[in-house]
């Protein structure tokens, strides 16, 4: 079982996005997954559930007891002596697929998280609240036989993120090409060694939930959210990716191999297929397709003929576009694995 943790602290990337289709393919591919939604504002859960006001959400928790992650860690919020148990992730419309539902309530968690953060070393009974959310997630991906677990989260540098990102084992940063994405994954160089400083109390083994000992492997970025012209990115968008891609690799990976937070330059050129050190793939922005993929509740590369052709758009367009999309994503969930199974 592998835990990946989708991370940027900037807003706007597509994480979720990224997260609903990337799990999907490789529940296509036969991988048993789990998709976590650990953004308190839950559009993850909203998208895959298609819930779209608290009121719905709430009644589907109502029926469906410890399919949201707050409810699952409340043993350990509260102080309480039972424990913490698997959770009741809930199915979707593919077979290998489940989610694991955000709540509004998670903002709460993450409070308890900053606290425990800062005092735990001098009250003792906090100390085993930020593991709590790693520890809940393997516990449940055991318990169900997951193969890999994808998180999707909120574009914070909060408590919560950090905990959650220290207690996977890859993470991946998706990025748009712009200036305040290149401008984050100069901030990631700095915020990433230190937190992996602040948890080093928190892997103790006399902790009942206690952090991996191993920190977690930078796998790659995705660009994504340009604009295509014949196959590539236009210039202007080009010029960003670029950016990107020298930051990364100048700045980044540089901060993060003495920790050994960053797989192999020759590992990863060994799984994945495109020329770019570090560039996990491409992804062009199809709006129309994935408003689409939003309103029928499946991936882009999912959607249907009759789902295109009632968008009112130029079907034989659109189904490239969709199979592009499914190229890319199949391409980008294989190469994964591969990557994951080679670095472990």
């Amino acid at each position: 079982m592998k835990v990946i943790f989708l991370f940027n602290h900037k807003g706007g990337v597509s994480k979720t996005t990224t997260a609903f289709n990337m799990g999907w393919m490789l529940a296509e591919q036969g991988h048993k997954t789990l998709i976590v939604d650990a953004d308190t504002q839950c559009n993850l859960t909203a998208l895959v559930l298609d819930y779209n006001s608290v009121e719905d959400i709430e009644d589907y928790y109502a029926r469906n007891p410890g399919c949201d992650l707050s409810t699952g860690l409340e043993p350990v919020m509260s102080g309480s002596n039972i424990g913490l148990q698997p959770g009741q992730p809930s199915p979707t419309s593919n077979q290998n697929l489940f989610i694991y539902c955000g709540n509004l309530a998670l903002s709460e968690v993450e409070t308890q998280i900053s606290v425990a953060l800062t005092t735990a070393q001098k009250l003792r009974v906090m100390i085993n609240i930020p593991g709590s959310i790693g520890k809940l997630l393997r516990l449940t991906a055991e318990k169900l036989d997951f193969d890999y677990i994808i998180i999707d989260m909120s574009p914070s540098v909060g408590a919560l993120n950090e905990c959650l990102l220290m207690s996977s084992d890859y993470f991946i940063v998706p990025t748009c090409p712009d200036f305040f994405c290149a401008q984050a994954i100069k901030s990631l160089s700095k915020i990433l060694p230190k937190w992996n400083q602040d948890v080093q109390p928190f892997r103790a083994e006399n902790i009942d939930y206690p952090l991996p000992s191993n920190s977690p492997k930078f796998l790659g970025f995705i660009s994504q959210r340009y604009r295509p012209r014949n196959g590539a990115p236009v210039k202007s968008f080009q010029k960003w990716i670029d950016t990107i891609k020298t930051t990364v690799n100048s700045q980044l990976i540089p901060e993060l191999s003495p920790l050994d937070m960053t797989v192999k330059l020759q590992d990863f050129q060994a799984c994945v297929s495109g020329n770019d050190p570090y560039n996990l793939v491409n992804v062009a922005d199809f709006n129309s397709l994935i408003a689409q993929s939003q309103q029928h509740n499946v991936p882009v590369f999912a959607l249907s003929d009759d789902q295109i052709e009632q968008a009112g758009v130029i079907l034989n367009t659109m189904k490239k576009n969709r199979d592009d999309f499914h190229h890319v994503f199949s391409t980008l969930a294989s190469e994964i694995h591969k990557l994951t199974e080679r670095v472990k």
